[in-house]
């Protein structure tokens, strides 16, 4: 489907019970990390979606949803999901947030107190100052070159970031969605890596659960922990980057677990 937001449409990815979606428990949003799309919780949307309705947008600038006309921040990222949730007349929903959308998402529930009921974060990108620096200094994804060579560069930070069970498609599509971003592929990391988390995430304080693969945001996710007031972190180290496509069944459940108390 489509709604609109305070950025043009945004392009959402949807999974409903058979009965229509009336939502038998909490609605849940899942916020992915730019440069991608709501496309990487597909294996996960068929599960979650026989008992409520599941709802995976593409940011602004991501996938098919339009893009603002400057480079969002983390809480403008999180205004537009906002616009989501006021379109579809969503009274109380539960976030999921992985990597940089996990920012959004607690984003998100600061400024809805009242609307987010439990949070869910997978892999948290904390930055610390010598990590910002270096970001700042090389970021990604790689700036486009005229002989291509700024492909193998992004194919092999993927490649990294993914793991060692990640697929050459799952890499192939992760890179085509950067190149169908165009100049918005940069804006989701440079957002994530400029933004507070020192000063907003103490705010958050609704029912948190932080997942921690053994990704690229292993040590940032432990950072995270100390911002935290109200989170429970539980640990899945025998899972990397690659956990949405090789970890999707064991991840349903402790969402389950979590969401359905």
């Amino acid at each position: 489907m489509y709604v609109d937001s305070r950025f043009g449409q945004l392009h959402v990815h949807t999974a409903f019970p058979s009965n229509g979606g009336f939502d038998e428990l909490t609605p849940l949003v899942c916020i992915h990390p730019g440069p991608l799309s709501g496309r990487v919780f597909l294996n996960l949307l068929p599960d979650l979606g026989q008992d409520r309705s599941v709802y995976a947008p593409d940011l602004p600038g991501c996938g098919e949803s339009d893009a603002p006309e400057v480079a969002p921040s983390i809480a403008d990222y999180a205004a537009a999901v906002g616009d989501l949730l006021d379109s579809l007349r969503l009274r109380q929903v539960d976030v999921l947030g992985y990597q940089a959308g996990s920012l959004a998402a607690a984003e998100l529930a600061i400024a809805r107190p009242g609307q987010v009921r439990r949070v869910m974060l997978v892999g948290v990108p904390v930055f610390d100052a010598r990590e910002r620096e270096a970001f700042n200094a090389d970021p990604w994804p790689a700036r486009a070159d005229d002989d291509g060579s700024h492909l193998l560069k992004d194919w092999q930070r993927l490649r990294r970031a993914r793991g060692a069970r990640a697929t050459p498609g799952r890499i192939g599509a992760d890179v085509a969605a950067t190149l169908r971003a165009g100049d918005a592929a940069a804006w989701g990391p440079a957002a994530a890596a400029a933004y507070s988390a020192g000063e907003r995430l103490p705010l958050l304080r609704q029912p948190t659960l932080v997942l921690r693969p053994r990704d690229e945001c292993w040590e940032m996710t432990a950072r995270a922990e100390s911002f935290l007031k109200e989170a429970r972190r539980l640990d899945l180290p025998d899972y990397d980057g690659s956990l949405l496509d090789t970890g999707a069944q064991e991840l349903a459940r402790y969402m389950r677990e979590f969401l359905d108390r």
